[in-house]
């Protein structure tokens, strides 16, 4: 390990390796348990970026039929969590805070893409910002939020 707890460069990073061979295929075997729940399908993941495509089911909704604020906080939280994941750090992360906009109202049936990105990795804290647009580019929701490591080695 380097100094700033990233795997050394040529050392193999399993996790993203793992996350990559789901590219194009349904998240039914994240790591996540929320992850299979939510269902969505894996676009693009790198160690900085992750993209995943999601139908809005009607389980995913309030009593107005579009999809929740909570369950569009979840998405965000999801593919951001899964992304710091995917870097190959020794110890897990987790949110101190997710700061969320909801912008736009997505129906049942709507198809959304979810983006995460790193702004800023640093030894112990991750800065993330997320968004959820429609397949027009209309952004649905954006966020940010900050991961702290934790005490937990990740054994993979």
């Amino acid at each position: 390990m380097t100094s700033d707890n990233n795997p050394v460069p040529d050392q193999e990073n399993k996790r993203l390796a793992l996350l990559k061979q789901y590219v194009g295929k349904t998240m039914d075997q994240s790591p996540s348990p929320v992850g299979r729940w939510l269902r969505g399908q894996l676009l693009n993941v790198t160690e900085s970026h992750m993209e995943v495509a999601y139908t809005v089911r009607e389980d995913m909704t309030n009593p107005m039929g579009t999809l929740h604020g909570g369950i569009a906080a979840t998405i965000l939280d999801d593919v951001m969590g899964t992304m710091v994941y995917a870097m190959g750090r020794e110890f897990a992360y987790t949110s101190v805070n997710l700061n969320c906009d909801f912008l736009h109202a997505a129906r049942v049936g709507d198809s959304i893409i979810a983006s995460s990105k790193v702004v800023r990795a640093g030894k112990n804290i991750i800065h993330v910002e997320g968004t959820i647009h429609d397949v027009h580019g209309k952004i649905i929701a954006k966020c940010a939020s900050n991961l702290i490591q934790t005490s937990l080695k990740i054994p993979f």
